[in-house]
């Protein structure tokens, strides 16, 4: 390497030494009045209270982001997990925290580490919001070269990243999506631990999923110790996730760490959430499909002869996909097959498409997003919209983040109509939206959660509006009215889910529902099952509406 020639300004040195050696003015007074002042208007003069918010006049926050802000710094000493319910802005509370430290000078380096569909989406609302100047990770840039870099956690903790970033000692480590680093035994949690840190921040909504330990983990992330050991822990509370609100020390102490914001708390979105049910009749010759397809159980699984039954539901494109690719393997089915693969094939259009159709026209000047289970029906749907002049773009987890974004763009600025898989349920903030056509509904109301946050969220300004679709006299019925209907989680936030199936020592509610499905030997049977546990989610939901709902402190 050639080495760097400096040019030394001997004038400016031979007048400096000048003035002082003969006691001289070293400057003008305009000169040092410019340079005091710059000086004061970086000082941080107290450090009670959040600074950072005179430096974002252009901001509105809500009362319960600046009061988690205020006690992540004066009382938490910069280590939280973040754990606010879906859509209330834990972005909003993460970015003013940061730039609270920045403005206090005591952070110069800082690694934010989320999900890479979410990394371009981090640095635009670091910079457009904070201005906090943030920069996401480049091909064969050194790590230490950035001082506020986001990434994804896949990148970061791969070679040769993973060493370089364990070599810098980082003022401030924040990650997003932190449930997933629940399982201390995974390559992502070791990782996580091994990141040199002074403050850290973990951003979840869902802090307890089915294991007191995923706390544990979390915690002994951000202060290693303060709930224990492993061995201790487990001696004293077992795996049981009820404790986090019955036990008042293990409640207590989790307290310190975790700030979690609820909806039920106060009123903490200013817009409203109005549900709708939209019920559609199959046509005959649906209903003739349909009634083959169920006929068919006897010859193969029951959980396989749902699965079709609730593809049909959706599009016969679907449908006939995964019954085609289900002949080829189950040879034993080949006659009575072929005879129902015809028939797909001659379904006129699909009778839910042509209602979807129709409630888009009854909304012809606003964004909609549709979500549908299946890649086939969503392909199906982006043909149906286009024959009726309704633009649509498609949004999927198979897309390279770059193009999720410019779907997004194309969404807000041209499309009327988001056409999203399930990946459309996580981390894209679409506020400029605000109504929302369930297509197909999943079977687990978390997801279901989670697509509506992507529109009632923090920052959005008008009521929301939630249409889910159900076809009559199918297992979508079944499902429409037992798990969501009888439930009230149409109305509720989901949230009190986790409370019920926590009771009931169900893991995952859609898991429950499988197995129910595989395990029974009819339709008839998985219908009195599933009836079962409807009803037994119902009564433990009566008796926590008549309990005071847990206070995960703040």
């Amino acid at each position: 390497m050639n080495e760097i020639n400096v040019k030394k300004d001997q004038h400016f040195i031979n007048h400096l030494e000048t003035a002082l050696e003969n006691n001289e003015q070293l400057s003008s007074w305009s000169l040092f009045k410019l340079a005091y002042d710059a000086q004061l208007s970086t000082m941080t003069s107290e450090f009670d209270g959040l600074t950072a918010l005179k430096h974002l006049n252009h901001m509105t926050f809500l009362p319960y982001q600046t009061r988690c802000a205020h006690q992540v710094v004066e009382k938490m000493n910069g280590r939280a997990l973040l754990a606010d319910e879906v859509g209330l802005g834990k972005t909003i509370e993460a970015g003013l925290i940061l730039k609270e430290y920045m403005v206090r000078g005591l952070i110069n380096k800082a690694l934010i580490l989320v999900p890479a569909s979410l990394v371009n989406q981090w640095v635009r609302e670091l910079n457009e919001k904070f201005f906090i100047p943030a920069a996401s990770h480049r091909k064969n840039y050194p790590w230490q070269e950035y001082h506020v870099v986001v990434s994804s956690m896949d990148k970061a903790k791969k070679s040769p990243h993973r060493e370089q970033i364990l070599d810098i000692e980082y003022d401030f480590v924040l990650i997003d999506e932190a449930h997933k680093l629940k399982n201390h035994q995974t390559k992502n949690y070791t990782f996580a631990r091994s990141i040199r840190k002074k403050y850290c921040l973990l951003l979840t909504a869902t802090p307890v999923q089915n294991k007191l330990m995923d706390i544990f983990n979390l915690v002994s992330i951000l202060k290693p110790g303060h709930l224990g050991n492993y061995d201790t822990f487990m001696k004293t509370y077992g795996n049981d996730r009820k404790l986090v609100h019955q036990d008042t020390y293990l409640k207590t102490l989790i307290q310190k760490v975790m700030i979690r914001n609820t909806r039920k708390q106060e009123s903490l979105l200013d817009s409203k959430r109005h549900v709708e049910t939209v019920w559609v009749d199959f046509s005959e010759e649906e209903i003739a499909v349909y009634n083959m397809l169920e006929s068919l159980s006897a010859s193969i699984s029951t959980f396989a002869g749902i699965t079709l039954l609730r593809e049909l539901c959706s599009s016969r494109e679907a449908c006939y996909l995964s019954f085609e690719k289900m002949l080829s393997d189950n040879p034993v089915i080949s006659q009575d097959g072929q005879d129902i693969i015809s028939h797909i094939q001659q379904l006129p259009q699909h009778a839910k498409g042509q209602k979807l159709v129709e409630l888009i026209n009854n909304h012809n000047d606003s964004k909609i997003i549709v979500f549908t289970e299946y890649r086939a029906t969503q392909v199906y749907l982006q043909w149906l919209l286009q024959q009726h002049g309704i633009s649509s773009v498609p949004y999927r987890g198979g897309f390279k983040k770059s193009k999720k974004d410019w779907m997004k763009q194309l969404f807000e600025n041209h499309a009327q109509v988001l056409i999203a898989t399930e990946a459309g349920g996580e981390g894209i903030n679409l506020q400029f939206c605000n109504l929302m056509i369930n297509y197909d509904l999943p079977w687990n109301p978390m997801r279901l959660e989670q697509r509506i946050g992507r529109i009632h969220r923090y920052g959005q300004k008008k009521d929301v509006y939630i249409y889910n679709m159900g076809t009559r006299r199918t297992i979508e019925e079944h499902i429409m009215t037992l798990l969501y209907e009888k439930i009230g989680l149409f109305e509720d936030v989901i949230g009190q889910l986790d409370d019920i199936m926590a009771d009931l020592e169900i893991n995952d509610l859609e898991e429950e529902i499988k197995t129910i499905y595989s395990e029974s030997s009819s339709a008839g049977e998985a219908k009195i099952k599933l009836d079962n546990l409807t009803s037994v989610l119902a009564d433990h939901q009566k008796k926590l509406t008549t309990t005071e709902e847990v206070d995960y402190g703040n």
